[in-house]
């Protein structure tokens, strides 16, 4: 869509009155359903009910089925035969009336509407100001990422309100790019700025833009971190049938912190105060986004609190409370939830004078989460409880036999990530003996020496290799290739130095499915060097083959960092997991 400007404003508001049913119209010459010319369509533009006001009404006689829409080359759009367009800023406007037969094929056709008058009665709406700062604030609003807010990213369905599906955790997707951009919205020329310091973040199916290079995927997902350097960009506002939206132009992508791949760039505002806008909009995939902004340096009134958690007389037993509640002015409190890290279900308790109790079955370091939710956000708190026995009334149940960790199709004992590289679900390339599964594991791994695919058990559990030391993985590659497994313990930071010494196999053969087998007996882990715990073999040690190992690490060509390393994997399996169910391998 082609836009003149006169002026250096621009601005959209859409009012809609729909005269009539938008898909049918009266008798023709035309062939039934059939998309008419552009020397048969017709529409005409007159003056409205003031000076701002234009009535758009569709002329062109069809038969049958037609889907008649408008675009009003101010980012506002309508459907129907007769609708009232709004333009309270000067500037050349083109309108593209599109008649589209029920087949998909349509036609377009356009006019020019010129606006020469202001309402400066809009420009000082409430809500302009709040995005914009106002026609006295000439630098613009700068806005930025509510990072630390819950749902800061999120999507649902399309014609959802909320987010169904996901909401991102506080600070989730530290180091992607998008945390530190910055979005100023001016009225005075409606100028936009993105400034994104030179990097930004992109789903998927996005990162292949012309614009984009560099793309580099986070968090063991498909969605990258990409360098990029944004183009000049202006902003413009809309309200249809009494929604409210942002539309973005610029010659490059331009977006929220996240390229959701917005529909025609249009953001529909869920909600907006001086210190906040919570957008969404439709992204390529076809589902509903969300975005949540706060102003640049804004420090929003948070309610504080701290946790007290006290054994109880009773065994295994633990007492949580919250202390020391503050609540700032005009905000509340409906409660908090405890998950206890163990599997079993959230505690919740109303208001935040409450208690919450729990008793553990296993012995094991528990992370725990307390969820406070007060009237402006979910202010969240992750704690540990450590329980060093098992109760009295657990009974351990260990077999002596290997069983399958995840296989892609009907087992799961805990999820596999990827840290540092992309490990993603993918149809196996290949499905003949020995795996014959219909997904498999790929990983890849780019400027990564350390990159690597992890299995971490829940809180807990552990690795028992007392009675049976060996692993085995399904792996498919290119002949040479190395494929490393190590055990180690994340209860502290710095695992590494708990890791057991490397355990390499090697690809025989190119792109053939083929079984690693590890067997850690013998194998000694830690780093005497570091004056720390370390063992000679992780089998006969009290310290490390029972109660002790907690992940699963696997990388390709250990080591490398140039160049780009994949593979693909698949029925990991090992030592049963006391306590945890699986299938017999």
């Amino acid at each position: 869509m082609k836009i003149k400007y006169i002026s250096g404003l621009i601005l959209a508001m859409t009012l809609v009155f729909v005269a009539c049913q938008p898909e049918e119209f009266g008798e023709s010459d035309l062939e039934l359903n059939a998309t008419p010319s552009e020397e048969q369509m017709e529409f005409t533009i007159t003056q409205g009910e003031d000076a701002y006001h234009y009535v758009l009404e569709n002329l062109t006689p069809v038969k049958g089925i037609h889907t008649v829409s408008w675009e009003f080359g101010n980012g506002g759009t309508a459907k129907g035969d007769k609708v009232i367009a709004y333009y309270p800023l000067p500037g050349e406007f083109e309108v593209a009336l599109t008649i589209t037969a029920n087949d998909g094929n349509s036609t377009t056709i356009t006019q020019n509407v010129v606006q020469t008058e202001t309402d400066y009665a809009f420009l000082e709406s409430p809500m302009l100001t709040m995005i914009s700062g106002g026609v006295a604030a000439a630098e613009g609003k700068t806005w930025v990422i509510d990072s630390t807010s819950s749902g800061h990213f999120g999507i649902g369905p399309a014609d959802g309100t909320g987010l169904e599906w996901w909401a991102a955790d506080p600070l989730t997707k530290t180091n992607s790019g998008a945390y530190d951009d910055e979005f100023v919205f001016t009225l005075v020329g409606f100028d936009f700025q993105y400034n994104n310091n030179g990097d930004s973040y992109v789903k998927d199916f996005q990162k292949d833009n012309e614009h984009y290079s560099n793309a580099t995927p986070l968090y063991g997902e498909l969605d990258c971190r990409v360098n990029f350097t944004p183009a000049p960009a202006t902003w413009s506002f809309s309200e249809e049938d009494g929604v409210n939206y942002i539309t973005l132009s610029s010659a490059k992508p331009v977006f929220f912190g996240f390229d959701y791949g917005s529909s025609d760039n249009k953001y529909k505002i869920d909600e907006v105060t001086e210190n906040s806008i919570h957008m969404s909009c439709i992204g390529g995939d076809g589902n509903r986004w969300y975005i949540k902004l706060i102003p640049k340096g804004y420090v929003k009134p948070t309610v504080t609190y701290s946790v007290d958690i006290a054994a109880t007389a009773e065994e295994n037993t633990w007492l949580l409370s919250l202390m020391d509640v503050v609540i700032p002015e005009g905000l509340s409190v409906s409660g908090y939830t405890v998950d206890f890290g163990d599997g079993s279900e959230v505690v919740e308790v109303n208001g935040y004078t409450g208690t919450a109790e729990h008793t553990y079955m296993r012995k094991g370091n528990y992370p725990v989460t307390i969820t406070l939710m007060a009237s402006n956000e979910d202010v969240v708190t992750n704690e540990y409880i450590l329980v060093e026995n098992h109760h009295s009334n657990y009974v351990p149940f260990l077999l002596d036999y290997m069983v399958m960790y995840v296989d892609n199709s009907e087992v799961e004992m805990a999820p596999v990530a990827g840290e540092d590289c992309d490990v993603s679900v993918v149809e196996n390339p290949d499905r003949i003996y020995p795996n014959k599964g219909l997904n498999v594991f790929h990983y890849r791994k780019e400027g990564q020496e350390w990159a690597n695919a992890n299995m971490t058990l829940p809180a807990g559990y552990r690795f028992d290799l007392t009675t049976n030391s060996v692993f085995k993985i399904m792996v498919r590659g290119k002949a040479g290739q190395q494929v490393l497994m190590k055990l180690e313990n994340t209860d502290k930071a710095e695992a590494w130095k708990t890791g057991t010494y490397d355990l390499i196999y090697t690809i025989q053969a190119d792109d053939t499915w083929e079984v690693a087998e590890y067997d850690f007996a013998g194998v000694g882990a830690g780093w005497d060097w570091t004056g720390e715990q370390f063992t000679s073999d992780v089998t006969t040690d009290p310290n490390f083959n029972q109660g002790f190992y907690n992940i699963i690490r696997i990388m390709c060509n250990p080591g490398v960092g140039d160049g780009v390393h994949e593979f693909y994997f698949d029925d990991l399996a090992g030592p049963h997991v006391e306590g945890l169910k699986s299938a017999k391998l």
